[in-house]
């Protein structure tokens, strides 16, 4: 397992192929080289880590909406939406090594990339959770720490996450010899399908509970309210997800706890709207202004600047202010924000104002009609 994230190497460099490589492209680069590092072929002490680096690239690049979220977000925020194992599943592995003929079943795969084998890994990861976080755009802007308070299952303060009364000890499981999973083997022909699986007997915890905890009943778990601290980033956007590691439930079986994910919400702004990076803000001016030129006072989320409207503008002009839109999630640079004018046109005119409008009428002449009317 790569235990470094910010190390990983760029998927499509791990598969020798282009950010444009069909699918077809991809999956035959991962084949030839699923045939050059599989462990059960290549004997070398960095073959393991090598296949599963090809494999987890491979997942990616042949999905595609994991490959399109990670050109997006790269690996730093395409790791903040995707666990590991999220990013193994529904991955067309089967095939591939049914074409290679390694003879590994779906189960036997996954318990390889996972490590699942390992002491520390042969218990139920703990369930994860979801809370839903709301920001103003304000928020947004310049990043803000927000108080999560939500309930999850902790481990019982009575017996420690035994589940046994004090004073007594849960027995090792005679079935599995306490490892909590046993092993069924199926042969077919000159292939051997391995697939491990939770002891029934003990249910994955490789002991035996013959003494209940009363204030767990047993299940070494209760249900507390966990108040935590979470830093929303500046540049975040409606709808992403953080991810708190081990901020889930504590798993019953005494492995890894579950993960947190915090769904953001951007409230809607009453002045501004957002595209990606840039900010949407409709500005009414009336004619004589547009015709005219101005100086205007335009809101920002720093404060009013000054925005200056040239002579003959036209409905629909977009005017950009650089850098004064949403900080791009990283820390690299900001977006603009964008003043589309609308014209104002009044409903009601003053008998003075008519006559004033057609004196300036004539004196425009026939240029001033639409070309739509002179077509008549």
């Amino acid at each position: 397992m790569v235990k470094n994230m910010a190390a990983k190497r760029d998927y499509y460099e791990v598969l020798g192929v282009s950010k444009t490589a069909p699918k077809d492209e991809i999956k035959d680069s991962y084949r030839k080289l699923a045939m050059q590092y599989h462990p059960d072929r290549n004997k070398s002490p960095d073959a393991e880590e090598k296949f599963k680096e090809i494999s987890e690239a491979y997942a990616v690049l042949s999905d595609d909406e994991k490959r399109r979220q990670y050109d997006t977000l790269g690996h730093a925020g395409f790791d903040q939406r995707y666990t590991r194992e999220d990013i193994f599943r529904g991955a067309d592995f089967e095939s591939v090594f049914r074409d290679l003929g390694f003879g590994f079943d779906l189960g036997n795969i996954f318990n390889f990339f996972f490590n699942r084998g390992d002491i520390e890994e042969r218990v139920t990861r703990g369930r994860d959770l979801a809370y839903e976080v709301n920001v103003t755009l304000e928020e947004a802007t310049r990043g803000v720490q927000k108080e999560l308070r939500f309930p999850r299952t902790e481990k019982c303060e009575v017996c420690h996450g035994t589940g046994a009364s004090p004073g007594t000890t849960p027995k090792v499981c005679s079935r599995c010899g306490g490892n909590g999973q046993i092993q069924n083997v199926r042969r077919n022909g000159f292939s051997t399908f391995v697939q491990v699986v939770a002891c029934p007997v003990c249910k994955g915890r490789g002991l035996i509970i013959e003494s209940p905890c009363r204030e767990c009943r047993g299940a070494g778990l209760v249900r507390r309210m966990r108040t935590i601290s979470l830093k929303v980033p500046a540049g975040i956007e409606d709808g992403f997800q953080l991810r708190l590691r081990g901020e889930g439930d504590m798993s019953p079986e005494g492995g890894h706890p579950g993960d947190l994910y915090a769904l953001i919400h951007v409230a809607p702004h009453p002045y501004f709207a957002r595209e990606g990076d840039d900010l949407l803000y409709d500005l009414t001016i009336g004619f004589p202004q547009a015709a005219l030129g101005t100086d205007l006072s335009i809101p920002t989320l720093e404060g009013n600047v000054s925005l200056k409207i040239h002579s003959g503008t036209q409905p629909g002009e977009v005017f950009r202010l650089k850098g004064k839109g949403m900080p791009r999630l990283g820390g690299f640079g900001k977006g603009n924000l964008l003043v589309r004018v609308t014209i104002s046109v009044p409903e009601k005119l003053t008998q003075r104002q008519k006559s004033l409008l057609e004196e300036l009428s004539k004196e425009f002449g026939p240029s001033a009609q639409s070309k739509e009317h002179r077509r008549f």
